[in-house]
């Protein structure tokens, strides 16, 4: 029984998008049609189409994508689509995210035009020294790593999804950092 209440509750997802990166319909612009929830970190590329350069949002990481919904509603969709799969923990454990981890990693993400998404492998434990909360401003109640770069001046929060991503952006009001 609990089995059943888990798989018709929504939570959040990390989900495959096997399609190449070039597609036409990559798996969250078909979420997006479907009417699903759905979050892809991306960012800014130059691509040049017909010999002109053009600036377009792209996937951070193709085939990384964060979806909300029952597993009941993904389990028909992952079924349908051959190239849309979950991502697993050891065990054949579909992955999930908390949903106060997603919504404070989206509203970060969110937060800046410039957001600077890192992999698992990019992180040193040298960044994780510092943990602060935003108190005050768009960004209140974010908790995070502080992360400075040598030679800046700015600050920037880094908040991480573990084994998965992280997201930083700078903080345009140090006043707002508290120490934790």
């Amino acid at each position: 029984m609990e089995a059943l209440i888990a798989d018709t509750e929504k939570q959040w997802f990390a989900m495959r998008d096997l399609t190449r990166s070039n597609a036409k319909l990559p798996a969250y612009k078909m979420l997006d049609e479907l009417k699903i929830e759905n979050f892809t970190p991306m960012v800014q590329k130059l691509i040049i189409r017909h010999g002109k350069r053009e600036r377009t949002e792209v996937p951070f990481m193709h085939d990384l994508l964060f979806v909300h919904d029952s597993r009941l509603t993904l389990d028909s969709l992952v079924e349908s689509v051959y190239t849309f799969q979950y991502r697993f923990q050891k065990g054949r454990i579909p992955m999930t995210v908390r949903d106060v981890d997603m919504e404070r990693f989206m509203k970060t993400a969110r937060y800046s035009d410039t957001p600077r998404y890192l992999r698992p492998e990019e992180i040193t434990p040298n960044m994780r020294k510092r943990c602060i909360r935003i108190i005050g401003g768009p960004l209140n109640d974010v908790e995070g790593t502080l992360l400075t770069v040598r030679g800046s001046k700015k600050k920037r929060l880094l908040v991480e999804l573990p084994m998965l991503m992280a997201v930083s952006v700078e903080i345009e009001q140090p006043e707002y950092i508290q120490l934790l």
